[in-house]
This record gives structure tokens, C-alpha cells and sequence, in this order.
């Protein structure tokens, strides 16, 4: 089973990697961006069938360490 982590900021929290990349866009002529927000995406495979039982991992593993909670969101998606 494969697991797809995407982490995101939070609403609200500033992002500056999102606004240099704003900018250098803007700045390539690249007019039709209004905001950019930059994240991540972690992409494992796991030995577990069981997709509950993989999904709970995977979250235990996105509060412990993969995603600082306190700014960031994730999201998990399993795919078999």
C-alpha cells in the first residue's frame, strides 16, 4: 500500500516560500496568479493491507514528526 501525505500551512499562517515564488512569477511576466502557497508531499509505501489500520500509522506518524501541527495541516491518502 502506498501512502500520499500532502502538508499544507494553515490558513492564516504567512507563507513566505509562497510569496518569493509569487513574486518571481510576477516578476517572469506571469500575470493570471493571484497567491501561491507552498507545501509538502511525502510519499511512502507500506507493508500493511489493512487500510484503517495504515491510515492510523500514518497519522501517528504525521503528529509525531512528519507535520508540525501547530502551523500545518495534512492530509492522507492511501492508495492499494
Amino acid at each position: 500500500m502506498t501512502a500520499i501525505i500532502n502538508i499544507s500551512l494553515k490558513t492564516g499562517v504567512l507563507d513566505s516560500q509562497g510569496k518569493a515564488v509569487h513574486h518571481a512569477l510576477d516578476s517572469l511576466n506571469f500575470k493570471g496568479v493571484d497567491d501561491v502557497r507552498v507545501g509538502k508531499q511525502i510519499v511512502m509505501k507500506l507493508s500493511s493491507e489493512d487500510a484503517a489500520e495504515a491510515r492510523a500509522e500514518v497519522a501517528e506518524m504525521c503528529e509525531a514528526l512528519l507535520a508540525n501541527t501547530v502551523i500545518e495541516n495534512y492530509e492522507i491518502e492511501l492508495i492499494k
